[in-house]
């Protein structure tokens, strides 16, 4: 039976494991056994610039992070999930990419 693979991106942790329960949710509700959420590894970008703003001065240096955490989740290719999860509502800041596998 092919499988539908869902990848979720998104800089707001707290979000993306919001949108994660409700999907299991959906399937749960259908009865459809979900594999997941596999968190993959956390993807950091860095970045150091002075403080100074001519950029001469004294060697002072601020450090910004962002972090872009990933998530995967593996279900069976039943229509009626899939309609409820193209459905819902996916804030701007989460990106969600949906594929299907054999």
């Amino acid at each position: 039976m092919p499988t539908v693979r869902i990848k979720l991106n998104s800089t707001d942790i707290e979000m993306i494991n919001a949108i994660c329960e409700s999907i299991k949710d959906i399937a749960k509700k259908t009865g459809i056994a979900v594999s997941g959420p596999v968190p993959l590894p956390t993807k950091r970008l860095k970045i150091t610039t002075r403080k100074s703003p001519c950029g001469n001065g004294t060697a002072t240096f601020d450090n910004f992070e962002m972090r872009i955490h990933r998530r995967l989740i593996d279900l069976p290719a039943n229509e009626k999930v899939l309609h409820h999860i193209m459905r819902m509502q996916i804030p701007k800041n989460v990106n969600i990419k949906i594929e299907m596998k054999d």
